[in-house]
């Protein structure tokens, strides 16, 4: 089967497909219709069902949007199930004045479509159902797909699977919510960071006072405060908590150029820290204020500050476990003590980070299939965003090798404005998901069905 003029073949179809998915605006956090979220659920079902599939079902969680699961049964007993895994939902559009066409119009762009979600994470479930069109609904090995309905937001979902571990038993998982470093650079996800988030406050007067009559003595919180978080980092930029695991990074990584760009840094402006940018990016610790209650700036009195809180969102090496890490922070803190004030430190949530065996089977086949799907071989990079459903899936099936990788590439504005794929992406992640269950099932039936 000459997989690259097949899919050639289906790119037009799955297009236009990926145009009607992206056109509905998905979003599932509260205050958005419902309606649009469950309209994509049906037009997946649809399309799953004109592909042949057979068996689906829809799993109903408490406020959480419809998951959709459905099988393929191994054409043979001597073949693996693969688990797919993708999400029809989309983050908001943000501010739609810095958009260049509107959001969920999916507009040409140079070599691909502009649109919310189109990029995270509709094209790599139209990936999903181009593998399966490739194969006229009967791929090599078994099929379970997973198509999660609110993933941005988060959900009960994430926990689920390990109450259910029978659904989900594979041989391997194609997690397809990421994608290539840069277009044209075929990509493994190794690694993905773990995050936590830490409230900061300190209070030191009853209520704003004169800052010339007080200003001098009377503790200011604001400085305190500011004090604090300059104490989270070194002179160089690099995280100075204790107790923060941080490593060399071995795999690929982008040039300072590139990473210049990706995260528009104003000409002339250093980056923070020191190491490689893998080191910084995703083997390493980041700490990042991401919100700071304090006065404006217009309209503000001449007082000295009462009261002031930051929030601060922690990023941790993918094997650190997060509430570790998260002690660690909030340690730091505690003990820091700016002029002698005490602060107050409140952790929230944590979610743990990822790092995949990558010396099996499953991983070997799909050097080959990305090699296939892209014309060049496969590089290793990490994510410093977090996927906490991949470590559930993993709870879930132990033994399951797991496997990241899609039709995004870096630069394509996911949770920006602008967002964009490029169909060469979305057909290179056709060719190499179809080849990697190709690649798979000849080798699980050579060692005679065992992993």
């Amino acid at each position: 089967m000459d997989l690259s003029s097949t899919v050639d073949s289906l790119m037009e179809g799955l297009t236009a497909d990926l145009v009607r998915l992206a056109a509905i605006p998905s979003i599932a956090f509260p205050g958005y219709p419902r309606a649009e979220v469950e309209r994509a659920h049906d037009l997946l079902v649809e399309l799953l069902r004109d592909a042949g599939v057979e068996h689906i079902e829809r799993i109903d969680l408490p406020d959480t949007a419809p998951v959709i699961y459905a099988e393929v049964p191994p054409p043979a007993p001597d073949a693996p199930t693969v688990l797919l895994y993708g999400h029809y939902d989309v983050q908001p559009p943000g501010d739609e004045s810095l958009w260049l066409s509107p959001p969920f119009e999916p507009t040409p762009v140079e070599g691909g479509l502009r649109a919310r979600g189109i990029a995270d994470d509709k094209s790599n479930v139209i990936a999903h159902i181009g593998v399966l069109r490739a194969y006229g609904g009967r791929p090599p090995t078994g099929l379970k797909i997973v198509l999660e309905g609110q993933e941005e937001y988060g959900s009960a979902f994430d926990d689920y699977p390990p109450t259910d571990p029978a659904r989900f038993a594979c041989d391997a998982m194609v997690i397809a919510d990421m994608g290539n470093l840069r277009p044209g650079t075929p990509t493994l996800t190794t690694g993905l960071r773990g995050v936590a988030e830490v409230v900061v406050e300190v209070r030191t007067l009853a209520e704003a006072r004169h800052s010339g009559e007080f200003g001098g003595a009377a503790p200011d919180a604001l400085l305190a405060l500011l004090r604090a978080l300059a104490g989270l980092h070194d002179e160089r930029g690099d995280v100075a908590v204790q107790g923060l695991r941080r490593e060399e990074w071995q795999g690929a990584s982008y040039t300072e150029e590139e990473f210049r760009e990706l995260a528009t840094v104003a000409d002339g402006m250093p980056l923070t820290g020191s190491g490689s940018l893998g080191e910084r990016l995703w083997s390493g610790p980041a700490i990042t204020v991401i919100g700071l209650d304090a006065p404006a700036v217009d309209g503000a009195a001449s007082a000295v500050v009462p009261y002031a809180r930051a929030r601060l969102n922690l990023r941790v090496h993918p094997q650190q476990d997060p509430r570790e890490a998260t002690d660690a922070l909030v340690t730091h803190l505690r003990e820091h003590r700016p002029y002698g004030i005490e602060l107050t430190v409140t952790p929230s949530d944590a979610g743990p980070g990822f790092e995949p065996a990558t010396g099996g089977p499953a991983y070997r086949a799909a050097r080959a299939a990305l090699r296939e799907g892209w014309g060049s071989e496969a590089q290793l990079a990490a994510s410093g965003g977090s996927i906490p459903l991949v470590n559930g899936l993993a709870r879930a099936v132990p033994d399951a090798e797991v496997l990241l990788f899609g039709a995004q590439d870096s630069m394509c504005n996911l949770h920006a404005p602008n967002e964009r794929v490029l169909l060469s992406e979305l057909r290179g992640a056709v060719v190499a998901e179809a080849a990697f269950l190709r690649e798979y099932a000849a080798d699980f039936k050579a060692a005679g069905g065992r992993r």
